[in-house]
């Protein structure tokens, strides 16, 4: 390269474009390290920045396309950058935003993306890794965009494999960031660039560099919200007992219905918080599953409240595979190692139980509040089982229920049984998780040997 060459390639390194300005939002002013600035494809740069930095004071890899085409020089210093973070065990943000694969590269260019699908797929459970979605995302490389463990999008962004225009039935609203947050493909859609850069730098607070390192320790501040009633939702859940803004929402427009995810921080610790509401679609189940599964590969504890009435029995949702769906939930559940706290906050029937508060399917410590019901059917139906003949003119078949939930299906009855470890009034709510979490933050578990678990796919 003549001398002049390489002033003008070093000037076009530093040249604004969407990619460095997006990078520069993400990053600590002045901290960010350029990797492979001179790669070229042909006469044009790789149309991809690459390189590390600081994020919130806290070391990340991250890329940022430029619009332009995905070819296999921009793989190449893609696939650089991931293994810098193997090596050095820091999390990757990659910011998607290309016009699709560089055709005229043939063949080469789909072993590109399969090399970067097993990078990702090497990374996965050892480094926190967040895509952005801030431009077009299609193809495999919405593919490669959605192994990540959370997904933020923009909300103009485009995200499809198949462009819309070519599909059959050409469904209305396709590829916008609004169906992949109904579909429950994107994790947080940001009104523009810097709003989605602030919701990327919120999750990174609170995951931990990697696998084995610690979680980081946060400043808080006592909460915000309102103590909750009994059938609170999520939301009001999380405002009463997490850290005040500590709260970052998940997947808000999927399964909204029946279950909330957030990550948070308790007293200034990290925390996964679920709630389960009402009965449990296929959608929901997967939905908590996806959270409870990534919190489990960076240890960081989950908090579930439960007031459940057990799993959505439609036919409909039969047809639709609901039973797997349910039991990748408990299975995952199950098979977490990470500290697991269930909160009963109302009710707890069946299958509901079982899975996401049951201490016999690996809960670490469940409470309940005073009225909560705990019930392995639902009330109505286990009275119809067990106690129809107590339905007299004189005793009607809401009075035997009422008996039955205050009595046999009792926070206390549970209690006594030996399926709670407290009956806790909803004011001592916080205290009761932050005592546990703190005796949970040195739990140890040792596995059978074992490649991995059939999960219900």
């Amino acid at each position: 390269m003549s001398a002049q060459n390489f002033w003008q390639a070093r000037e076009m390194m530093g040249k604004p474009s969407p990619a460095r300005e997006r990078l520069a939002m993400l990053f600590d002013a002045d901290s960010f390290v350029e990797l492979d600035g001179f790669v070229m494809t042909g006469d044009e740069p790789a149309g991809v920045v690459c390189g590390y930095g600081a994020v919130m004071g806290s070391p990340a890899c991250a890329f940022a396309q430029d619009g332009s085409g995905f070819g296999k020089a921009q793989a190449a210093k893609i696939a650089k950058l991931y293994d810098l973070a193997l090596k050095t065990g820091i999390p990757v943000v990659g910011i998607y935003d290309s016009a699709g694969a560089r055709v005229a590269e043939g063949v080469g260019v789909l072993a590109a993306y399969g090399e970067l699908l097993l990078r990702i797929n090497n990374l996965s459970g050892v480094v926190p890794q967040i895509s952005l979605v801030a431009g077009t995302c299609a193809g495999s490389s919405a593919l490669l965009a959605c192994c990540a463990d959370f997904v933020v999008m923009t909300k103009d962004a485009q995200f499809f494999m198949t462009p819309p225009a070519l599909s059959q039935d050409k469904a209305e609203g396709a590829g916008t960031a609004e169906a992949a947050a109904k579909a429950g493909v994107a994790h947080v859609v940001a009104d523009e660039d810097a709003q989605a850069m602030d919701a990327v730098k919120q999750m990174l607070m609170r995951l931990p560099l990697n696998n084995l390192a610690a979680a980081p320790v946060l400043d808080f501040a006592a909460p915000a919200g309102e103590l909750p009633a009994a059938g609170a939702s999520g939301q009001a859940l999380a405002a009463a007992f997490c850290d005040s803004g500590s709260v970052v929402e998940l997947l808000s427009s999927f399964a909204e219905n029946c279950a909330y995810t957030a990550l948070a921080s308790m007293g200034g610790s990290p925390v996964g918080v679920v709630a389960a509401s009402g009965k449990l679609t296929a959608d929901g189940c997967n939905k908590i599953a996806k959270m409870v599964h990534v919190c489990d590969a960076f240890q960081i504890p989950v908090v579930t409240f439960v007031n459940a009435t057990g799993f959505e029995p439609s036919s409909k949702a039969e047809l639709c595979g609901s039973v797997r769906e349910m039991a990748k939930l408990s299975h995952v559940y199950a098979e977490a190692t990470t500290a697991k706290v269930a909160v009963i906050t109302g009710k707890a029937y069946g299958a509901a139980y079982v899975a996401l508060a049951g201490r016999a399917a690996n809960s670490d410590y469940t409470i309940a509040w005073p009225d909560a019901v705990i019930s392995p059917l639902e009330p109505q139906a286990a009275v119809a089982f067990l106690y129809g003949d107590k339905i007299t003119p004189e005793t009607s078949r809401e009075q035997v229920q009422a008996e039955y939930e205050q009595g046999e299906a009792s926070a206390l009855a549970a209690a006594k049984g030996g399926h709670l470890d407290d009956v806790i009034s909803p004011e001592l709510t916080r205290p009761a998780i932050l005592a546990a979490l703190d005796l949970l933050s040195a739990k140890r578990v040792s596995r059978h040997p074992k490649k991995h678990g059939n999960l219900p796919l």
